[in-house]
């Protein structure tokens, strides 16, 4: 029997059922659906059902920047091993951990992963050190400093779709900006209250400082903040184990009493401490004995991993490179030479408020940190060919 059009639910309906179940089901300190902001207002394709954290997962998802994260670098960069964590699973393990603590605290498991999934997209070509790289030349050209969590925010809303911005929600971008897995953070509490004019105006201030500690408008921002770090610790050991840097009996025995030695333990440990220290409060936390060995086993990482002369030995060459590139490019763009690839690979349909509201160092800027680590070497040319067929 068929059912007739007059019975079937109406969709913005099942909308407002679900934004009743948010209401009734989630903790006081949740962000809901209904308090998403927009930019922009727009009129949607699907007749409102989808709540709008849920459309900012999909459009980060099917972005082109999310797209470049497959040859992205997390830490260990021209490396023969195919089991080395690059940044699209570090996003993935992100999400999934960020998701399963704010499951329990009763958060918006949507814009957990909305954030999540966003947060490294402005990730330069082999991770910090091209970071390092890229703000300097940035400084130079008198832009500011360029931070990864700037530069997310940066292709999401002003170069993604030929210019024009995917028009994410404030509370997405927050999160995005605000997320920063090198701070160490026993103790994090939401910033509440916050519009798209303090978005900018914090956007504008962390530009021109090196470090500025910006704290996130939402709990679901905290959460998100420290499953960056959860997921990142334990990996990165794993994954220097595995290339023989770091030897498992090396690890401070502090930290392998609290924490564990593997990084399923230390996941645990860390997702568990953090969801019986931020259960039905306003913050999200460590317990103390948990964030001090969670600090002394990054500073172990620091000294034998992130700082290793092994996996720096080319560090010095990529570095020359991001030099040459950026130089080309901007030579390019003075001359108006229309067969370079900033032009042909990046501005080429690029909407008209894009380009007259980009300096050229910030054109150069945004084409370069939007490389694979392959594109990159590919664009160098000859003077990289012994570091592309090493990889």
């Amino acid at each position: 029997m068929k059912t007739a059009a007059s019975d079937r639910p109406d969709l913005g309906s099942i909308q407002r059922l679900l934004n009743q179940r948010e209401a009734q089901g989630f903790s006081p300190y949740a962000t809901l659906s209904a308090a998403a902001l927009r930019r922009l207002e727009e009129k949607r394709l699907d007749a409102g059902y989808r709540q709008s954290f849920s459309v900012d997962v999909d459009r980060i998802l099917h972005s082109l920047a999310y797209v470049r994260y497959v040859d992205k670098t997390q830490v260990f960069y021209l490396v023969e091993n195919d089991h080395i964590t690059h940044r699209v699973l570090h996003v993935q393990l992100v999400s999934k951990i960020a998701r399963t603590i704010g499951r329990f605290l009763g958060l918006n498991e949507d814009l957990i992963e909305a954030i999540a999934l966003g947060h490294d997209i402005g990730h330069a070509p082999f991770g910090h050190d091209g970071e390092r790289f890229l703000s300097r030349l940035c400084r130079q050209s008198g832009i500011g400093y360029f931070h990864h969590n700037l530069q997310s925010v940066e292709f999401l809303e002003r170069v993604e779709k030929k210019g024009r911005g995917l028009n994410l929600c404030l509370q997405t971008l927050d999160g995005i900006m605000c997320h920063d897995g090198e701070v160490h953070d026993r103790r994090l509490t939401p910033e509440s209250g916050k519009t798209f004019a303090q978005l900018d105006r914090e956007f504008g201030a962390k530009k021109t400082h090196k470090t500025l500690d910006l704290p996130p408008m939402s709990m679901e921002g905290c959460v998100m903040r420290m499953a960056d770090t959860i997921s990142y610790i334990g990996r990165d050991l794993e994954d220097a184990i595995r290339l023989g840097l770091v030897r498992r009996s090396e690890l401070p025995a502090e930290c392998v009493h609290t924490l564990g030695r593997t990084n399923g333990t230390i996941v645990y440990n860390l997702v568990t401490d953090v969801i019986r220290n931020s259960y039905d409060r306003p913050y999200v936390s460590f317990s103390q004995p948990v964030s001090q060995a969670l600090k002394t086993l990054k500073q172990f990482n620091y000294e034998r991993i992130y700082l290793s002369p092994v996996i720096k030995r080319h560090t010095a060459t990529i570095g020359r490179l991001f030099e040459m590139l950026f130089e080309r490019y901007m030579r390019d763009l003075e001359t108006g030479d229309v067969r370079s690839p900033v032009f042909t690979r990046f501005l080429e349909n690029m909407s008209p408020s894009y380009i007259n509201g980009r300096q050229p160092a910030e054109i150069v800027r945004d084409f370069i940190a939007g490389m694979t680590d392959r594109y990159f070497l590919r664009q160098c040319g000859a003077e990289a060919a012994g570091l592309l067929n090493n990889g």
